[in-house]
């Protein structure tokens, strides 16, 4: 087999996804850009969405799951009066009401789309039926009955109301939520239907938009020395997670994909946490009675001689 073309870097590098593009073709504008052997995106954005896209390059993919399984932030608009096909301003219309809701009545019905919620998923997904993507089989025309799956919203709240025919929102949530069906039951609970206009992510775990790169300057610095400087290490995607020291003998073994025995405080047992070596990090894991037993181990280049 041949081995893949590419530079073994890695790290994240953050990007404030612009609309109109797709997340994988960002992960591959930027696996081309840093020259890099391997790269993979931490929860996917709509094409017409903006914001948080954190590309994970080398190493770091090892972290996705993680930034994948942690909580995102989102603030978007919906229009009132239209329910289309893909629950976005991009589907075709295919019910109409004049109602529009009060300010009272949207923030009385918040409370239902919030907490722990079964949400069905958009026809136009990615969900998976019987091995094809919904969103292959929505273009065909077929309407499918797709199963409601548990979703947690922290937080749903009416942050805005341009005029009569539009809201702005913001919620907190947590893996494999969508917006776009928290707009559809919104506007289905209001009796007057609705969709998405405008979605945004402001953060995605650790990750926030206000920190993210442009594509332009991607694309401007591309295949330079300097794009090196985007890169963060790769232990930012590990932040949400405690900290644990390894000892000289643990890290060996960590690396070795063996449990290994770590300094620990404030760690409950049985909760994840990664280790580190000279403030490199060595493995993802579990931690249980001062040791970490390891889910990932890192191959990044030795720490430093102290």
């Amino acid at each position: 087999m041949a081995r893949k073309k590419g530079r073994d870097l890695s790290g994240w590098v953050v990007v404030d996804k612009p609309a109109g593009i797709t997340s994988t073709a960002v992960v591959n504008k930027l696996r081309w850009a840093f020259d890099a052997k391997k790269a993979g995106h931490a929860g996917t954005l709509d094409p017409q969405a903006t914001g948080v896209l954190a590309v994970a390059l080398g190493e770091a993919t090892k972290t996705v799951p993680y930034i994948t399984d942690a909580l995102k932030c989102y603030r978007f608009t919906i229009r009132f009066g239209a329910a289309t096909d893909t629950d976005d301003a991009e589907g075709t219309v295919i019910a109409t009401s004049d109602l529009r809701p009060s300010d009272d009545a949207i923030r009385a019905a918040l409370p239902a789309l919030s907490g722990q919620i079964m949400q069905v998923p958009p026809q136009f997904s990615a969900v998976k039926v019987e091995g094809e993507r919904a969103y292959a089989l929505a273009r065909e025309g077929e309407v499918m009955d797709l199963a409601a799956r548990p979703l947690w919203v922290e937080s749903l709240d009416l942050t805005g109301r341009p005029d009569a025919d539009h809201a702005e929102l913001e919620m907190v949530c947590g893996k494999g939520g969508y917006v776009r069906a928290i707009a559809r039951d919104l506007g289905r609970a209001l009796g007057c239907l609705a969709h998405v206009t405008v979605l945004r992510r402001e953060w995605s775990g650790p990750f926030e938009a206000k920190d993210g790169v442009s594509l332009a300057r991607i694309e401007e610095l591309a295949r330079s020395p300097e794009i090196d400087a985007l890169l963060l290490p790769l232990e930012v995607g590990l932040a949400d997670l405690p900290e644990v020291r390894a000892t000289p003998e643990g890290a060996a073994r960590l690396r070795n994909g063996n449990p290994g025995m770590v300094i620990a405080e404030g760690v409950e047992y049985g909760e994840p946490a990664w280790a580190s070596d000279k403030g490199r990090a060595v493995a993802v894991g579990i931690y249980r009675a001062g040791e970490l037993h390891p889910a990932r181990v890192f191959n990044l280049p030795a720490p430093a001689a102290r």
